[in-house]
């Protein structure tokens, strides 16, 4: 393959992918060798070529085969003084990041990038934080703390900002990993006795990320490094991000000074995602999925169903509709409101909403310290009758009953009763924090 070959390539590439993936991923590329049906590029630094190779791999050797360049498959290599003098200039040798293996952290996720976040009202904040910690300079806070539930969105955040950050300071160590690593890694050095070469390979990174950290809650030496491991890089500037599945308050078992520590940050909850944010979700993927098969055909009001049915998870709704493109393409047929409720009546099934309105009653009463028999009966003190309006308002949220059932379970209450106070509650949650931090955490708890 000659130069000119080459470049007829990176034209085709560049009408294919836009110009700023193009001038950002393949103008950095050098041609060098093609032998035995393998592709050999240079690059100025490992993250590029990974991320090209993950990204646009498949399209490189597509368009090579257009040319007549038949590719198994590419490589690529970091750039040496020769080959890259009319290259940017890299950091200097110390400042280079250790190799991946050396490093203690766990794969990044590709998909998982800030381009492929859907945001919206639940996690704006924390997609706010996040883009801030990955633009590299200094940070007002710090750690920055991201907890919620499963499927929200940490773990794709945490990786976002890694990937962010490899790309714009290169040079930095970002290690994103798992409390469970950290704690195996801890428990090595421990085995090997090499505490030293533990501290010093920790205490060197330059971001630090840890996913699930209340995997360590009741682990008391695991606990008191990552407490000693943390102070270490907070006192040198470093940023420190942290996931988990409640705040930190919130974690049994967490030592009373780490959750301090990590209450001195900023602490981001991620909400259950709602009705518009989980259809932007499926209307990514659904754009996604035309880029590699064009003829994709989904009826109207498919993808309003599934946001409207699937609320608990959002890999379980990502999970849904890529069956749904399997099945569609497999068997050559439109996707469409039926098929969608046969493939996927195990998925419908598991999602329906198994709150009970008594249980609902039950959570109110015992969040407001009323008596249950107060819940249902006559009473119309405000201290009663706002919990009882709220507790008509999950019921109409989280179960299927109708509003003269809901009414019925309520002392035999009118319909237009529970009309009133849906639509009161609805009001107040937007007028008053309180309340509605009060719903949100009842409805997690009702859910959980």
């Amino acid at each position: 393959m000659t130069e000119d070959t080459w470049g007829r390539v990176c034209k085709d590439l560049e009408k294919t992918i836009g110009k700023n993936n193009y001038v950002t991923w393949i103008a950095p590329l050098e041609f060098r060798a093609l032998e035995n049906g393998v592709a050999r590029f240079g690059v100025p630094t490992n993250f590029v070529g990974e991320w090209v190779k993950r990204n646009f791999g498949d399209r490189i050797v597509e368009h090579l085969a257009r040319n007549g360049i038949a590719v198994d498959r590419l490589e690529f290599a970091v750039s040496d003084a020769k080959t890259s003098a009319a290259a940017a200039p890299r950091p200097a040798p110390q400042s280079e990041p250790r190799a991946e293996s050396d490093l203690p952290g766990a794969p990044l996720d590709a998909r998982f990038t800030f381009e492929t976040f859907v945001t919206g009202k639940p996690n704006e904040l924390a997609h706010a934080a996040a883009r801030r910690v990955s633009e590299g300079g200094t940070v007002t806070f710090n750690p920055l703390f991201l907890y919620g539930g499963v499927g929200l969105g940490k773990t794709h955040l945490m990786h976002a900002i890694a990937w962010e950050l490899r790309e714009r300071v290169p040079e930095a160590k970002v290690v994103y990993l798992s409390a469970e690593q950290f704690m195996y890694r801890f428990v090595q050095a421990l085995r090997e006795r090499d505490m030293m070469g533990f501290k010093s390979l920790f205490r060197s990174v330059d971001v630090l990320m840890v996913d699930d950290v209340q995997f360590i809650a009741g682990k008391d030496s695991t606990q008191e490094e990552f407490f000693h491991t943390f102070n270490a890089l907070v006192d040198q500037g470093k940023q420190i991000v942290i996931s988990a599945d409640r705040a930190p308050g919130e974690i049994k078992d967490l030592e009373d000074r780490i959750k301090s520590r990590l209450q001195c940050g900023l602490v981001v909850d991620l909400h259950p995602t709602d009705y518009e944010l989980r259809l932007g979700i499926l209307q990514q993927k659904v754009d996604m999925y035309r880029q590699q098969y064009p003829g994709l055909l989904i009826s109207d009001g498919v993808l309003e169903f599934l946001a409207h049915r699937i609320t608990t998870n959002v890999r379980v709704l990502e999970g849904a509709l890529t069956r749904l493109f399997a099945f569609a393409s497999l068997v050559g047929k439109e996707i469409t409101l039926d098929l969608a409720q046969d493939c996927l009546a195990d998925i419908l099934r598991a999602s329906e909403r198994k709150v009970t309105v008594e249980e609902i009653q039950r959570k109110v009463s015992e969040h407001y310290n009323m008596r249950l028999a107060d819940m249902v009966g006559p009473k119309r003190h405000r201290t009663i009758a706002r919990p009882r309006q709220i507790a008509m308002w999950l019921s109409k949220q989280l179960t299927q009953r109708s509003l003269p059932e809901i009414g019925r379970r309520f002392g035999g209450r009118d319909h237009t009763t529970v009309m009133h106070a849906v639509k009161r509650i609805e009001e107040l949650r937007s007028q008053d924090s309180q309340i509605a931090e009060d719903l949100e955490m009842l409805r997690r708890t009702l859910e959980g």
